[in-house]
């Protein structure tokens, strides 16, 4: 279900995009502010329709080509938090589109949303496309809360005011794809597993305080999280290396751990090594997180993985 928007005084790139997923319309206040400065287009079906504002103009399902050809004239894409790293705003962002990204405060995890409990993650999404977030960002995608008024209307004066071009991070064309899948092959032993990947000396060892998860320490340092990194972190020796100091240890199941306590010089290593996780925090240790630089736009390689 989609929804769209139109600057009428504007002749290229003039539609503008919106998704609308939610049965309970909660964005009205929104979606104003954006119609203050545009019309607003959709392509909403079902009983969706009843929620939508009396100024959309819908154009309901459209064929995977017309939407191709909508996008193509679309100039801001909006988000409405739902659903949660979805392929609709990359899909935009291809097209020429900038990305107007709901930020959540506090993110959204198993622990508040409904639509995460009951799974087993415990990965904390500070908006509906952290990826775009953290990955692609301005001028492409705006990361706004969008129940301050004031900062969405900068956002969207701050787009229709430049000239975005189209941008497809280079992972998710088909050279990028091969190149992955090539280093893969060429750098990994499938038949001994004697050869670390990625390689070993792009591990930077880091240190999350406690409320911290890995994830959030390295995203701080420009690096990623990598959790293939967390076994050789898990003994007392590994951790001397860099100057993490043991005098005490025990073993958990704890998903937060490695982790340390500072205070005590007291390290607690991983028992089960199927839950090493970059998500989850601890309120008093300190988290031992294995981060990793990564290659614009090919964040799965590292930038000494080719």
């Amino acid at each position: 279900m989609n929804a769209y928007l139109r600057t009428p005084a504007a002749p290229e790139k003039s539609l503008r995009l919106l998704r609308i997923y939610s049965p309970r319309w909660d964005k009205r206040k929104y979606l104003d502010i954006i119609h203050s400065y545009t019309e607003v287009h959709g392509t909403v079906h079902g009983t969706s329709t009843v929620h939508l504002p009396a100024y959309v103009k819908n154009h309901g399902i459209l064929s995977g080509r017309d939407l191709q050809f909508l996008l193509r004239e679309t100039k801001l894409f909006v988000g409405l938090s739902f659903p949660y790293e979805g392929p609709a705003p990359l899909e935009a962002i291809a097209n020429g589109c900038a990305f107007l990204n709901p930020k959540f405060t506090p993110p959204k995890s198993s622990k508040n949303t409904d639509f995460f409990k009951g799974k087993p993650t415990l990965r904390e999404l500070t908006s509906q496309h952290p990826y775009a977030e953290v990955y692609i960002g301005q001028p492409h995608v705006w990361t706004v809360n969008i129940d301050n008024a004031a900062e969405v209307d900068r956002a969207v004066k701050s787009i229709l005011s430049q000239k975005i071009e189209p941008y497809l991070p280079y992972e998710f064309t088909c050279e990028g794809m091969l190149q992955r899948v090539n280093a893969f092959i060429e750098n990994q032993d499938f038949c001994h597993g004697q050869v670390m990947w990625p390689p070993l000396s792009a591990l930077q060892v880091k240190l999350a305080e406690p409320g911290k998860s890995c994830k959030q320490v390295c995203q701080e340092k420009q690096l990623i999280c990598e959790p293939s990194f967390f076994q050789h972190l898990n003994k007392d020796k590994d951790l001397a290396r860099f100057g993490v100091e043991c005098h005490t240890a025990e073993s958990s199941s704890d998903i937060v751990v490695p982790a340390y306590s500072e205070a005590r010089r007291h390290c607690i290593f991983q028992s089960d090594l199927l839950l090493f996780s970059c998500a989850g925090t601890h309120p008093s240790l300190k988290r031992i997180c294995p981060c990793r630089d990564y290659m614009k736009g090919q964040v799965a390689l590292c930038k000494g993985c080719l």
